[in-house]
C-alpha cells in the first residue's frame, strides 16, 4: 500500500482517535497491517493517567481469549503495534471489526476499556472460486436470455470489495449486474445477438472482477461457450428468496427447505437440476440439495458463535445450461452451548485481618459466547463468608470484603466464585480463590487458669524449679510470642523479687533464696504475660505460694523444768489408787504452733499436720511397773496400788518424740516421791540426785519458769491436802474415804488449769490456745 493511501486512511479516521467517554473508556481507529512498533495512541493522555501511576499501579493489557495485538509501553504511556494485524483473517467479513481490550492498575485497582476499531485497506484480490465458467447455449437461445455468472471474492469490506465486472469481447452478450438486499451483486451475462452453431460452435469470452481500491485490484475468469441446439427456455425460480432457520448443533440431514423451479420446455430439455453454486463460499461445506427435489439439507455442524446468518445461491438448471438463481437466507439460532469463561484479571493473596468492608481483592471478567438470555451471566460466591461480589459494567466483577475479619477463627478462605448464564438449561463455571488473612496484634495473652496455687517444701534450694504458669497468645507469630514478667510488689516489707523469680520465655517460676515455714507459711504476688505486638498487649494472673513443712525441729520440754540448781518432785500419797495422775508432761516442740494442745499435753510445733503430733514414752523407772505415761496426753498415773514397800524415791525419764519423718525427740527426767506428809517429802527431797542430763540450751523464758515450778509444787500440795477434803481443782467431786479421784476433770475447769499453768511456767500463752 502507498504511502499516500496511508496517509488517507489515517485522515479518514483520525475524529476516531483519543475517543472517550466519562466510564474510563477510549477508542482508536487504525488501518490493517500496521508495522510491528506503529502508534496506536497515547493511552496515558487519553485517560489522563500520569506515567507514574502506570509504573506504580503495574498497568498491564488484558486481551481475553484474542491474540495480543497490541502492547503498552509504560515508559511513554502509548499503545505500540506488537503484531501485524491482518483485519481479514482477525474480522472476515464481519463489520466493524473491533479489538476490545482492558487496562488494569493495582494499588488501588482500576480497569480501563479499550476500544480499537481495525480499517480495511485494499491488500486483496477479487478471486473467483472456479478456474473456468462454461457453458452449453442452444442456437435456438432468444436474444435477452439470461445466463447467471459466477461472481467475484474479494476479502476485503466496503469500498475495497468487488464493484464491477467487465466482459470481454462483447459481441453476442452484455453484462448485467443486480444489487442484492445483503449487499452482494448478482451478474449476468445477457444474449444480444442471436448464436448461429454453424458459423460459430464455439465461444471464448473473459469476465474480469474489480475492486473499488486505490489502486485498483482486479481478478478474471474465462468463459468457456459450447452452442447447441434447440432448448431455449430457461428455468424460473418460484421465489427470488427463501427464507429459513437452524438450531446451531443441529444434526445432520436435517431438512432446511425446498428449492422449486419450472422450465417451459418438455421432456429432456425441461427436466431441472438443483445446485448449490460455489460462490456461496464456505456453505458449500455444510448444506447440501438434492439435484432432482430442490430439498436442503444440513451436511456439516453450524456454530452460532463462529457463523450465525449464511446466504446460498442455489442454480435451476435445464439440460440445455439455461438456468435460474434464488438464494436461501439460513438464520442460525443459539441454542446454550457455551459455559461462562471466567479470567482472573487481578487478584490478591493475602489480606490483613484489620482490612475495611470493601477492600478490593480480586477482579474477574466473565465471558459467555452465547447471544440473548444465553449469554447473560450472573455470579455469585459460597455463603457465611465475610465478601461480596460487586458487579462493575460489562461483565467485570469484583470480589470485596462485606464484613470483619478475624485470623484466630478463620485463618484462611477458600472462596468459590459460580457465574451461570440464564439459558435453558442454565451452564455454568466455577473457580476457587485462596486467600490468606494475616495477623494483627488484636488478642492479648489468656492465663490458662484465673489464679495458680502452688506449694514447696521448705529448706528448699536457692533456684528450685517451683511450677510453671502458662499463657496462650490467639495471635500469630510475633504477636503470639508471650513474655512472662514479675509484678514485683512486696511481701511483708520484702520485695516479691528476693522470693521468686519467673523466666521470661517458659513461664517457669523459681525460688530465689530456701524458705522457711517457721518465717513464712505462704505469700502472694501477680505475675504480667506480654505479647510480642507493636503496641504489646498483657494480662495479669494472681499466684500463692504456700511453703510446706518439714520435721527440722526437736520438741523441747517445759515441765518438769530441768535443772541443775534444784531438785524437783511430785508427791504420790501412798493411799493413791490405780490410774492416780501424778504430773504431766509438758514439751515444746519448734515445729509446733505456740498453744497447740492435744489432748492432756500442750506442745508447740511450727511444723505443721504430722510433725507437730508428739508422742510421750515411759524410757526408764525406778519401778516400772508402779507408773505409765499417757502415749498421746503425756499424763503420768499409777498402775498399781501404791503399796509401802515402794521406794520413797522414783525416778522416771520420758521420752517425748514428734511424728515427722524422720522423728525427732527429747527426754525429760520426772522425779517422784511417795510420801503421805509434807515433812517426810522434805526429808527425802533433798535425797535426790541431781540430774546431769538436763537441756543446757534453753531459752532465759524456761529459767524464770524453774523458779514458777517451786511455787507450783507448793500448789500440788495444796491440791493433794484439797484431794482429802473431796476438793479437786478441777470442779469434779471424788467418793469420800478415797485419796484421789479415778474420773476425768471437767474438761473446761481442767482446760482452765493447764492454760494458766503453762502462763506461770512458760510465760508464753497470752491468750486462748487453740485445739
Amino acid at each position: 500500500m502507498s504511502d499516500r493511501t496511508m496517509a488517507r486512511q489515517v485522515l479518514l479516521f483520525i475524529w476516531f482517535l483519543s475517543l472517550s467517554s466519562a466510564l474510563g473508556q477510549v477508542s482508536y481507529s487504525i488501518p490493517e497491517e500496521m508495522a510491528k512498533g506503529s502508534l496506536v495512541g497515547n493511552i496515558a493522555q487519553d485517560l489522563g493517567l500520569d506515567l507514574k501511576r502506570l509504573k506504580s499501579g503495574k498497568a498491564r493489557i488484558y486481551t481475553g481469549d484474542s491474540a495480543e495485538y497490541i502492547e503498552l509501553n509504560k515508559e511513554r504511556g502509548v499503545l505500540l503495534i506488537k503484531e501485524r494485524i491482518d483485519r481479514e483473517a482477525l474480522c472476515g467479513q464481519t463489520t466493524p471489526c473491533a479489538l476490545h481490550l482492558q487496562i488494569t492498575l493495582e494499588n488501588p485497582m482500576e480497569f480501563y476499556s479499550v476500544t480499537i476499531e481495525i480499517v480495511d485497506v485494499n491488500d486483496n484480490f477479487p478471486f473467483f472460486a472456479v478456474k473456468e465458467i462454461k457453458f452449453d447455449i442452444s442456437e435456438s437461445s432468444l436474444t435477452g436470455a439470461k445466463f447467471v455468472l459466477e461472481t467475484a471474492v474479494d476479502d476485503d469490506v466496503g469500498l475495497n470489495g468487488v464493484q464491477s465486472y467487465f466482459l470481454h469481447p462483447a459481441d453476442h452478450f452484455i453484462l448485467k449486474t443486480q444489487d442484492m438486499p445483503d449487499g452482494s451483486k448478482n451478474v449476468e451475462m445477457i444474449l444480444q445477438k442471436p448464436l448461429d452453431r454453424e458459423k460459430q460452435q464455439h465461444i471464448s469470452l473473459l469476465l474480469t472482477a474489480v475492486d473499488g481500491g486505490d489502486p485498483q485490484m482486479s481478478g478474471t475468469i474465462p468463459i468457456v461457450i459450447t452452442i447447441e441446439d434447440a432448448n431455449d427456455n430457461a428455468p424460473v425460480c418460484y421465489l427470488p428468496v427463501y427464507k429459513t432457520s437452524v438450531a446451531e448443533n443441529s444434526p445432520k440431514g436435517t431438512i432446511l427447505t425446498a428449492v422449486q423451479a419450472s422450465d417451459a420446455d418438455q421432456g429432456q430439455n425441461g427436466k431441472i437440476e438443483y445446485h448449490i453454486s460455489k460462490s456461496s463460499g464456505g456453505a458449500t461445506n455444510l448444506f447440501e440439495i438434492d439435484r432432482d427435489e430442490g430439498v436442503l439439507r444440513l451436511s456439516g455442524d453450524t456454530d452460532y458463535e463462529r457463523i450465525n446468518h449464511f446466504q446460498i445461491d442455489v442454480q435451476a438448471r435445464d439440460p440445455g445450461r439455461h438456468s435460474d438463481t434464488c438464494k436461501v437466507i439460513v438464520d442460525v439460532i443459539d441454542v446454550n452451548d457455551n459455559k461462562p469463561v471466567i479470567n482472573i484479571m487481578s487478584k490478591s493473596n493475602t489480606l490483613s485481618e484489620d482490612s475495611k468492608p470493601g477492600t478490593a481483592v480480586t477482579m474477574l471478567n466473565v465471558q459467555d459466547s452465547d447471544s440473548g438470555e444465553n449469554g447473560k451471566v450472573q455470579c455469585s460466591i459460597n455463603d457465611n463468608i465475610p465478601f461480596k461480589l460487586k458487579s462493575t459494567n460489562n461483565n467485570f466483577f469484583s470480589l470485596v470484603t462485606d464484613g470483619d475479619l478475624d485470623r484466630e477463627r478463620v485463618s484462611d478462605y477458600n472462596i468459590s466464585v459460580t457465574c451461570a448464564d440464564e439459558g435453558v438449561p442454565s451452564l455454568s463455571s466455577s473457580v476457587t480463590l485462596s486467600l490468606q488473612i494475616t495477623d494483627v496484634n488484636d488478642n492479648a495473652p489468656v492465663f490458662d487458669k484465673s489464679s495458680y496455687e502452688a506449694s514447696v517444701q521448705e529448706n528448699n534450694t536457692p533456684g528450685f524449679s517451683i511450677f510453671t504458669v502458662n499463657a496462650r497468645d490467639a495471635d500469630f507469630n510475633q504477636n503470639a510470642r508471650v513474655s512472662y514478667i514479675l509484678d514485683d510488689t512486696s511481701v511483708n516489707g520484702v520485695p516479691v523479687s528476693s522470693l521468686v523469680s519467673i523466666s521470661a520465655d517458659s513461664g517457669v517460676i523459681h525460688a530465689v533464696r530456701s524458705f522457711d515455714y517457721e518465717q513464712i507459711k505462704d505469700f502472694q504476688f501477680r505475675v504480667k504475660a506480654q505479647d510480642g505486638g507493636s503496641p504489646p498487649l498483657s494480662s495479669n494472673v494472681s499466684v500463692k505460694i504456700m511453703i510446706q513443712d518439714q520435721n527440722d525441729n526437736a520438741p523441747q520440754v517445759l515441765y518438769p523444768v530441768q535443772s541443775g540448781a534444784s531438785v524437783v518432785a511430785e508427791i504420790v500419797p501412798r493411799s493413791a489408787d490405780v490410774g492416780y495422775l501424778v504430773t504431766k508432761v509438758v514439751a515444746v516442740d519448734a515445729d509446733s504452733d505456740v498453744g497447740y494442745l492435744v489432748t492432756k499435753v500442750v506442745a508447740v510445733d511450727v511444723d505443721s499436720g504430722q510433725n507437730a503430733w508428739l508422742s510421750y514414752k515411759l524410757q526408764k523407772a525406778t519401778d516400772r511397773a508402779l507408773f505409765e505415761v499417757g502415749l498421746q496426753n503425756g499424763e503420768i498415773r499409777t498402775v498399781r496400788q501404791v503399796t509401802d514397800k515402794d521406794a520413797v524415791k522414783q525416778r522416771l525419764t520420758v521420752v517425748v518424740e514428734d511424728n515427722g519423718q524422720p522423728s525427732r525427740s527429747a527426754t525429760v527426767n520426772v522425779n517422784v516421791a511417795v510420801a503421805d506428809s509434807f515433812p517426810e517429802v522434805l526429808s527425802e527431797f533433798t535425797d535426790f540426785p541431781h540430774d546431769k542430763d538436763y537441756n543446757d540450751n534453753l531459752t532465759f523464758y524456761l529459767v524464770l519458769a524453774l523458779a514458777v515450778v517451786s511455787f507450783l509444787f507448793i500448789v500440788s500440795i495444796i491440791a493433794i491436802l484439797q484431794s482429802v477434803l473431796n476438793f479437786d481443782l478441777s470442779g469434779t467431786r471424788t467418793v469420800p474415804n478415797q485419796n484421789r479421784s479415778t474420773e476425768e476433770p471437767d474438761v473446761s475447769a481442767e482446760w482452765m488449769y493447764e492454760v494458766g499453768f503453762l502462763q506461770v511456767h512458760t510465760g508464753v500463752l497470752a491468750e486462748e490456745p487453740q485445739v
